[in-house]
């Protein structure tokens, strides 16, 4: 098989990950393809919503008896564990697959290993390929929840030119435009969780679902409300999706408690208070500001006081991505983390 065929199978397993954002926790977004000895894709799946089956089983059963001899590309390393579902390496070996090219290293100590199981029965296997590609795109936030214990944060902001997330009077809506708010909708179907504090669900009474008519799944609502002053008659309690309502007064506890629940990934859109004890707590791990070209001179910044009393504290952001959305701007950066 020509190299160019395995990196174009890679690369349409990257976009069959992506596909499946938001769906498949606590499993990984994976994509599979198949390819048979000519090059060509005879079979490509993606990992379904937990307790389905994963990327590879997919592939395989689209590819059926053609899986023989054929070569296997995945965004992660194929899993040798049982859990709901069977290990992805003993499909592999009973498909009679003859060769497996993956991008990034299982790093779970009970599903990782599954390369070397499948050298041992004498597959070919080949590790890395568009490994930086698959680390930092769908399975970024599930690769850093293994590592930390803890779901990956999103946090997101809409705000005028001059940094005011609302005018002086408390109004907000709408700040940025419909294409900045049909990116937020993306945004939210891409996490398992959306979290706001007790102040934005009195305040604006959000409903904090996708929105745009296609979505399957919508993400767990939580509100951090220690106070218990979110009323039974908030949006956040309709029966769009499950709302989980939390009294705990410390960020960290709060992502141990959604962690715990199958949480791997969490959209952070509270106001500048709650966004600030986040970012005091170091449990900010990537910005997404949405930017429109207006002012207010008046009324709540983006961020509220966040540890950072001097210049020296400040914490340097990089950004990462910056495109336009119809007249507002959308900036995403990630923290320049001391250690």
């Amino acid at each position: 098989m020509a190299a160019d065929s395995t990196h174009t199978a890679m690369l349409r397993a990257l976009e069959l990950g992506g596909s499946v954002l938001g769906r498949t926790s606590p499993n990984p977004p994976v994509g599979a393809v198949v390819v048979d000895a000519e090059g060509g894709i005879v079979g490509e799946g993606a990992t379904r919503p937990a307790g389905g089956p994963h990327a590879e089983i997919v592939a395989l059963e689209a590819a059926g008896a053609k899986a023989h001899g054929a070569t296997v590309v995945s965004t992660l390393e194929p899993c040798a564990h049982t859990g709901r579902t069977g290990p992805c390496t003993a499909a592999l070996i009973d498909a009679g697959v003859a060769r497996v090219v993956y991008a990034v290293a299982d790093p779970t100590p009970s599903a990782g290993g599954g390369g070397r199981i499948l050298r041992a029965a004498g597959i070919s296997v080949e590790a890395g390929l568009y490994v930086d590609e698959a680390a930092a795109g769908a399975l970024r936030g599930w690769l850093f929840a293994v590592e930390h214990g803890r779901p990956f944060v999103i946090w997101k902001y809409a705000a005028t030119f001059d940094g005011r997330v609302a005018a002086a009077d408390g109004s907000s809506r709408w700040i940025t435009g419909e294409h900045a708010r049909a990116d937020v909708h993306r945004l939210r179907a891409e996490c398992d969780a959306v979290i706001i504090g007790s102040g934005t669900a009195l305040a604006d009474d959000p409903q904090l679902t996708d929105r745009r008519g296609s979505a399957d799944r919508q993400p767990l609502r939580v509100v951090l409300d220690r106070r218990g002053r979110t009323p039974d008659t908030a949006r956040i309690h309709d029966a769009a999706a499950e709302t989980l309502v939390l009294d705990s007064h410390d960020a960290g506890q709060a992502l141990k408690v959604l962690y715990d629940r199958g949480i791997r990934s969490a959209l952070l859109e509270g106001g500048p208070t709650l966004a600030g004890a986040f970012v005091e707590a170091g449990l900010v791990d990537m910005v997404v500001g949405y930017v429109a070209p207006a002012l207010l001179g008046a009324g709540p910044a983006v961020l509220g006081p966040a540890g950072m009393p001097t210049i020296a504290q400040v914490l340097r952001l990089t950004v990462v991505d910056l495109r336009t959305l119809g007249e507002d701007i959308r900036i995403t950066a990630v923290p320049r983390r001391k250690d």
